[in-house]
């Protein structure tokens, strides 16, 4: 592997967008659109389900589940749209102090009284 354009994972590099070395999560600004795209999916779900809904009116319930079905599309919609995903939970590495028989708080000391 070279730096600095050369070979990267077996094939040449071209262009100038970075490589992907860490395991870093998006950044907020692709986590906010890849959000805005699933709230515009699924709220363009809702006009069709209304169009279904009157076309299939001669099975009365058929419509009716089809209606009640977009009803609440638009309050998940805005769920989704509004939902981040959940922090990584990252391990954090800690000094923790064994306690040995050899610390100096656990020996017993002699004290020696000059007077």
């Amino acid at each position: 592997m070279e730096v600095g354009g050369g070979v990267v994972n077996g094939s040449q590099r071209d262009d100038d967008t970075p490589v992907l070395i860490t395991e870093a999560e998006p950044s907020y600004d692709d986590q906010q659109a890849a959000r805005r795209r699933k709230y515009a999916i699924m709220m363009s779900l809702r006009i069709p389900c209304l169009i279904l809904a009157v076309w299939v009116y001669p099975i009365w319930w058929l419509s009716l589940i089809i209606l009640a079905l977009s009803i609440p599309l638009p309050w998940m919609a805005v769920l989704v749209a509004n939902d981040r995903p959940p922090r990584r939970n990252e391990k954090v590495n800690r000094y923790r102090h064994e306690r040995s028989h050899r610390s100096l708080e656990g020996r017993n000391r002699q004290v020696i009284d000059s007077s």
